[in-house]
């Protein structure tokens, strides 16, 4: 036993050390809650790991917007469909928080095929004094309960307990790549390839499907879903993107089953950027509602685009994200980097835009000022009062000092999972096995009067009892972002005990 413990630490050190990733340690969702006080992450592994928001305190005043480790639970374990043949990966593919009803959080998270409903709740108190109960739980002989009493709640060690109250299984035939909870807080939508489904929270053994694109004969498929979202404020609409770079907008008060859209959203191709490679990069990879309900987002390879609702024929902004890459497509088709699905992500106030690339870099822009910024998520760049610069892909001709060139670009790392605090300036990148956060503070001269923004934040740093937070001042442009908090990829044996 003694020779196995020693082993797991030596591993723990390698990993940390060396940087080595694990395939089930790697991010593939991350998801704010309501509040944006709660952020959580899944990973290949199976588990969910959530984060909470550190309150502002008098001996650190700067130190809100800081996250630090709330909870993590092994939410799906890998398992096998034997009249299929089938091995069914755990990895969490989509994490969504429901609107808080009570003290309790409540989360949907899905793998491949089963999604699961989690209750979060906190335990600071515990019942003493039973009468017919003793210390460890077990019942006492009731000749000997000679007086009653009436049992207390005594302060205890905050207990942060998560628990599975539905499993939702059986609803899909393909795999699972969306879910969306409806704006009515009683039913939520599930995505596959071919079909979407929609379900009551209560009811787990049956669902009502919406929509079925699948043929009659497979051969005539010539597109699948790849996502699906339902409105923010009408709980009858929903829309869902497909291979091929359209939206489809559907009215559930049309008819029960909605095949039949109410808009069709796509943009005309231009013959003249024909190519080979034209119908895998228009595929969307992901479509988000605005806050305001009016506009969507989506997210295709080379770019990101603006929808108005009411104006089908084409997008209204259009952004390239590395349209450098463009030459450089072959290469990618033949590393199956071309079939990377990338997700975009709003502001607060729908006026900017956030999206992943590659060699760790995320791009923003300010729908506005039409301005456009691309940073990197690095170690390099963790460290305290560091300062994000922005960064700068050299395609040929003159390049600047800091300038990277195309052909130096590592597309093993990439940012494809991103997300942003729901009302402030908090954005959380998921680069591989490492979460990064950088946030919008106001400094301490605001509170002397001087008035001046600035960033303010931690970095999580692994420790015995979990992880500690040292705090450092941001600037305030988002074209000059500062290092807010870098939480370690973290390896299978560890724990996360709440301090």
């Amino acid at each position: 036993m003694g020779e196995d413990t020693d082993t797991r630490k030596i591993n723990h050190s390698f990993l940390r050390d060396h940087s080595y990733v694990t395939e089930a340690d790697i991010i593939s969702t991350v998801e704010f809650n309501h509040t944006g006080e709660l952020l959580a992450t899944g990973d290949k592994g199976g588990r969910v790991v959530i984060f909470q928001r550190e309150p502002e305190s008098k001996n650190a005043p700067h130190s809100q917007g800081e996250y630090d480790v709330y909870s993590t639970f092994q939410s799906h374990e890998p398992e096998f469909d034997y009249l299929k043949s089938l091995e069914i990966e755990e990895k969490i593919n989509k994490i969504k928080w429901l609107p808080q009803q009570n003290a309790a959080h409540s989360l949907l998270s899905t793998n491949d095929k089963t999604i699961k409903l989690w209750k979060i709740t906190e335990r600071d108190k515990r019942p003493e004094g039973y009468n017919l109960k003793d210390e460890e739980g077990k019942l006492k002989d009731l000749s000997t309960v000679t007086s009653l009493q009436v049992p207390v709640l005594k302060p205890m060690d905050l207990m942060v307990e998560v628990s599975p109250r539905r499993v939702f299984a059986n609803g899909h035939t393909y795999h699972i790549n969306s879910i969306s909870v409806n704006s009515d807080c009683e039913t939520y939508m599930s995505a596959d390839d071919l079909r979407i489904n929609l379900w009551h929270l209560a009811i787990t053994d049956r669902s009502f499907n919406i929509v079925d694109i699948k043929p009659a004969n497979m051969e005539d498929l010539t597109e699948v879903i790849t996502a699906s979202e339902f409105h923010p404020h009408h709980c009858n609409l929903f829309v869902y993107s497909s291979s091929k770079g359209s939206l489809r907008l559907c009215d559930m008060r049309a008819a029960a089953l909605c095949d039949k859209h109410s808009k069709l959203f796509e943009e005309p191709e231009d013959p003249s950027n024909r190519s080979f490679f034209s119908e895998i990069i228009s595929s969307v990879s992901d479509v988000k509602f605005s806050h305001s309900g009016r506009y969507m987002l989506t997210r295709d390879y080379l770019t990101v685009k603006v929808w108005d609702l009411n104006m089908e024929a084409r997008p209204i902004e259009t952004y390239q994200v590395h349209d450098y890459l463009r030459s450089k497509l072959c290469s990618l088709y033949e590393n199956d980097c071309i079939f990377d699905k990338f997700e975009c992500a709003w502001n607060g106030s729908d006026s900017v835009i956030m999206t992943g690339a590659y060699n760790n870099f995320f791009r923003m822009f300010d729908r506005n000022t039409k301005r456009d910024v691309t940073l990197e998520a690095s170690r390099e760049s963790s460290k305290p009062r560091a300062v994000l610069k922005p960064r700068r892909v050299c395609v040929g001709g003159k390049r600047r000092r800091d300038d990277i060139s195309v052909d130096s670009l590592d597309f093993t790392k990439k940012i494809l999972h991103t997300a942003w605090h729901p009302a402030e300036n908090i954005i959380a990148i998921a680069a591989t096995n490492n979460l990064y956060i950088f946030q919008d503070k106001v400094n301490s001269d605001m509170h002397r009067g001087r008035g001046r923004t600035a960033f303010a934040g931690g970095c999580l740093k692994p420790g015995k009892k979990g992880f500690t937070a040292t705090n450092h001042r941001k600037p305030t442009r988002l074209s000059a972002l500062k290092f807010t908090s870098f939480i370690p990829g973290f390896n299978r044996a560890q724990s996360f005990p709440r301090h």
